[in-house]
């Protein structure tokens, strides 16, 4: 192949080592001189008379064009610098034909062809001066064009660090995915004029500057320069909307300077000449408006990224699917994987239930792909230690102790960046620039999950579930997946796979069953040194890790789904000793877990270069920020030309293609940019203002509603908007909005709720239903109790047998989606509050997907073009939540029709809570009003202890998940933290 891999950004050395790899093998380079330009003297230069007077004294200047395979440049020379290069020539030919006693000399001789040193080209000596008429400048350019060609043909001359020099070419040239070849050349440039946050001026004063000597590169989205000695890329910096040029004295305070500015960093170099300085600047001003046009507009939305047509895309409902396609992504990366989450477990399994001992852990891929070759870039949140328990920093040493391909950084430094109370909140992973997985999904315990939302993880196997997995199993082989063969010898305590599917009493077998679970210790005891081999953990006695085919399909028999820290409970308590990932922190026969439900997307080609652009920003930034990172080990990252980004060497399996935004909210502290983004949030405001029929909404939060003193974002303002312009019309028009049952703090909430929880509880109540700027007051002005025909608030619940006892939690929502009239879709990270979409306060990502493509549906009884990847998302959420997966008669195509909004959605909301209520008396309720209903109502019990038969009898008729959210619950009690909690004095930006 007669391309550089991009790879070799990261393997650049000295220009004067022999080993630099510049030319493409087997390329030829030819040149050709264009033209001579005479240029007039100094005093005509701004005399705009047409009788300018050729002037001999200024020496000409060649013009001369470059080809090299793919690209092709224009380098300006005079007279005298062919003749330094000539010179240079002549020394270093004169210099190998001398065997001097040094090793690299000698080794430096060996490599170059003796017919090469003998056979030099000559230059023949033209008069300078003299060069008056044209016919002596043809034959002039004729001589150098030849000569120059000659050189270029040989190896020895053409690797010499003055060719490459004098034809501005270097390392980073001709490397295919960095985009066509831009201007290049050494430059002076000047220290400082980084954007660093809470810091005004941008730079010292004139006494403090510093001068280097860099090559400074141009390429088609970024300038970028390197230091000479040691090739090392040492600035890199994006093209954005502010990005532009200067050349005037006054702007740039140097003589035969220039300026380039951008929304991080204003740069000032100094050139040779007043002639130079403006080829340079005009150059790079040409060449970006050629090549970067898309990077210089304001996109729609405001965003930092464009529309891309035409792009792959596939949504993910639960974190299952989105782990197994994570996990088959990473495993094709063949340069770069780059990771940034608010959260990072290492020891989490991306493939479950495990069948393949370690393969498929997060620290054993990332070590593999390491040890292949693949550079590995991880950026984590740094929390405040006291408010947060993710321990980040033993994520970080954990992944640093793996291989030294795997770099990872935190950030903020909260003390030094003045950000105590933001995060960086987004959760990305791109590999190798061109495939993006964007969404809510953190790799992280408690995360992975599937649309059965399982309560229970005891590891016992009932025969329900064992057919159920034979018909999945027999699904999937049919699809070409192949399941392992071979049955483990041991399962757990001997019993012969064939007796187990009679044992459907296995359910409440007792506390014993607690002894088989060693697995975790030999999972620590053979960590990473075998990451690859099933058989080290098997070998080491009971407690298989191998699936069993057996007559109905691949049962588990003590293979659990969560194991340790990732069976978790977060609002019953919080995460401890991370550094122990093998040991269970919840009593999993006494506590059920917290379901997560979430989502998530990938896209590719040129959206996954928007996204992977968003990562190298916010790398370089921390890079420059942090003076622990600013050692070589950890390199600068190169955003790849979006001219190669269609060439997908790896695809994501069953993509639709769609047209994809990369949107996101960022600022000077998270991004070091000189403006605030807040693209997501105008996005939703926008589409929601513009759907037509529905929006469907499930969200982590949902603090809204401005009031510009509390609250600020606008979206709870767009909903009512669109709602009571509907009513006007008379037109049918449905909200649906699907949020967690309580947020995600640790609280108990049989006494009220930790303070953390009750403020947040506060902030969302406020937004739906309390206070004056809330949706439903809002809408009661306008049109009374109209107000259910168009909003419906809800959460999810569901239950399950845990050692015989019957027990409920909340499904935790997590996701961070908005669905509109089956044909456009927001995914990402940013929930719907004023920390997320406000742009200065917390990082994040989202994509909005429209879909290109058109299928036949319905809406509202008529038929209606909706697009595949709306209409399919929307249908997999609605019959996960609704239980259209088991029970066929619930057809959810029609979202707004009376018939699906009140007698599926309403009823199924409605009469789940019911029945909720009745066997478990749960909570959150809304006949919970204060502090002493809450008494009350717990004293009476539900059935699940009263009448065991009647509560199994109710439960039957529990369909899905859905539950109506309890808009009265706690209605008359004040949530905001009480005046002494430490919750009271932290500001209240922290909530919303």
């Amino acid at each position: 192949d007669c391309r550089i891999p991009f790879a070799a950004v990261y393997a650049t050395v000295g220009f004067k080592e022999a080993s630099a790899r510049v030319y493409l093998p087997t390329v030829p380079l030819i040149a050709r001189i264009l033209e001579v330009e005479r240029s007039t003297a100094a005093q005509d230069r701004f005399n705009l008379s047409h009788q300018r007077s050729v002037n001999k004294s200024l020496p000409a200047v060649f013009k001369i064009e470059l080809k090299h395979g793919e690209f092709t440049w224009v380098v300006k020379r005079k007279e005298k610098h062919f003749m330094d290069l000539h010179r240079e020539m002549r020394k270093y030919k004169t210099f190998m034909r001398i065997p001097l006693p040094s090793r690299s000399h000698t080794v430096r001789r060996k490599t170059v062809r003796k017919s090469e040193v003998r056979e030099m080209p000559s230059l023949p000596r033209g008069g300078v001066d003299d060069l008056v008429r044209d016919e002596q400048v043809s034959s002039r350019r004729k001589q150098l064009e030849d000569y120059l060609n000659k050189l270029l043909r040989m190896a020895m001359y053409r690797k010499h660090h003055h060719t490459m020099e004098f034809i501005d070419i270097s390392q980073l040239s001709f490397i295919h995915d960095l985009g066509p070849k831009g201007l290049e050349g050494m430059i002076y440039k000047r220290s400082g004029g980084h954007r660093i946050p809470g810091m005004n001026c941008c730079g010292h004063s004139q006494a403090c500057y510093r001068w280097s000597k860099r090559w400074l590169v141009v390429k088609d989205s970024c300038l970028l320069y390197m230091k000479p000695d040691s090739g090392a890329i040492s600035f890199v910096l994006l093209l954005d909307k502010e990005f532009s040029i200067k050349m005037d004295s006054k702007e740039t305070e140097t003589k035969h300077g220039v300026r380039v500015d951008s929304l991080s960093r204003t740069l000032v170099f100094k050139c040779s000449s007043y002639r130079h300085a403006r080829w340079w600047g005009q150059s790079i001003e040409s060449f970006v408006r050629n090549h970067g046009k898309a990077f210089l507009r304001d996109h729609r939305f405001g965003s930092f990224a464009q529309e891309e047509e035409n792009i792959p895309a596939k949504w993910y409902v639960n974190g299952r699917t989105y782990m197994e396609d994570v996990a088959d992504a990473m495993e094709e990366a063949k340069e770069e994987i780059f990771i940034t989450d608010w959260w990072l477990s290492p020891e989490i399994f991306l493939k479950r239930p495990v069948v393949e001992g370690n393969r498929w852990r997060l620290d054993c891929i990332l070590k593999r792909k390491a040890q292949q070759g693949v550079r590995i870039f991880v950026m984590l949140y740094k929390e405040v230690e006291v408010a947060l328990g993710i321990n980040s920093g033993y994520s970080k040493r954990t992944l640093l102790h793996l291989h030294p391909n795997i770099k990872v950084m935190r950030h903020p430094d909260h003390v030094s960046s003045s950000v105590y109370l933001w995060a960086h909140h987004e959760k990305i992973i791109v590999v190798d620039q061109s495939v993006a997985f964007v969404g809510g999904i953190d790799l992280a315990y408690g995360r992975w999950d599937d649309r059965e939302h399982r309560l229970t993880d005891v590891g016992s196997v009932t025969r329900s579930v064992a057919l159920e997995q034979a018909a999945a199993a027999n699904t999937s082989s049919s699809k070409g997946v192949s399941s392992v063969d071979g049955v483990s010898e041991r399962n757990g305590q001997g019993t012969p796979p064939g007796d187990q599917v009679d044992l459907p009493k296995l359910k409440g077998i007792g506390r014993n069953r607690r002894v088989r679970f060693s697995l975790y210790k030999h999972l620590q005891k053979h960590t990473l040194q075998h990451a690859d081999s099933v058989s080290s953990v098997d070998s080491a006695g009971s407690g298989s890790v191998q699936s069993l085919k057996t007559g109905v399909g691949e049962l588990q028999g003590n293979t659990r789904f969560w194991h340790g820290k990732d069976y978790c409970n977060f609002v019953y308590k919080d995460w401890i000793q991370l550094e122990k990932p093998f040991d269970d922190f919840i009593d999993r026969y006494t506590q059920p877990r917290m379901p997560w439900h979430d989502i998530a997307s990938v896209v590719h080609g040129r959206a996954a270069r928007d996204a992977a652009r968003h990562f190298i920003q916010r790398w370089n930034f921390t890079k420059i920020m942090k003076p622990k990172y600013r050692s070589l080990s950890y390199p600068f990252l190169l955003p790849k030309s979006h001219t190669s980004a269609n060439e997908l060497r790896y695809q994501v399996p069953d993509c639709t293609n769609a047209k994809v935004q990369v949107l996101r909210s960022a600022t000077d502290w998270s991004a070091g940019i000189k403006y605030h983004e807040e693209s997501i949030h105008n996005a939703y405001i926008q589409v929601i203002a513009k759907s037509k029929h529905y929006i469907y909404i499930e969200n982590q939060f949902f603090i809204s509603c401005a009031d510009n003193r509390m609250v600020y974002n606008k979206i709870g303002d767009a909903i009512i908007e669109r709602i009571i312009r509907a009513h006007k019309e008379g037109k049918k028009y449905r909200v649906y909005v699907v949020t967690p049952l309580l947020p995600g703090f640790e609280g108990d909430i049989t006494t009220g709720g930790g303070s953390a929880l009750q403020a947040v509880m506060h902030f969302n109540y406020r937004t739906m239903i309390r206070g004056e700027y809330s949706i439903i007051s809002q809408l009661k002005k306008e049109m009374d109790d109209q107000w259910m025909n168009y909003i419906s608030f809800a959460g999810l619940r569901t239950h399950a047998e845990l050692e015989g006892r019957l027990v409920t939690e909340l499904i935790y929502v997590h996701s961070k989606m908005l669905i509109a009239d089956d044909n456009t879709v927001i995914i990402g990270s940013a929930n719907i509050n004023d920390r997320s979409m406000l742009g200065k306060r917390d990082s994040e990502v989202a994509v909005i997907i429209e879909d290109s493509e058109k299928v036949a549906s319905v809406m509202d009884g008529q038929e209606y073009e909706a697009g595949p990847y709306a209409l399919q998302l929307r249908l997999e959420c609605f019959r996960t939540i609704l239980g259209g997966h088991t029970d066929t008669s619930i057809d959810p195509s029609d979202p707004i029709s009376e018939r699906f909004y009140k007698e599926v959605w309403m009823t199924t909301a409605g009469r789940n809570a019911t029945i909720y209520e009745k066997v478990f008396r749960c909570l959150p309720s809304s006949l919970v009003r204060n502090m002493s209903e809450l008494e009350q109502f717990q004293s009476k019990p539900g059935l699940a202890q009263t009448d065991s038969a009647r509560a199994h009898e109710e439960l039957r008729k529990i369909r899905g998940f859905l539950v109506q959210f309890p808009l009265d619950f706690l209605s008359e009690h004040n949530l905001m933290p009480s005046v002494g909690t430490k919750e009271a004095m932290v500001p209240t930006e922290i909530w919303t």
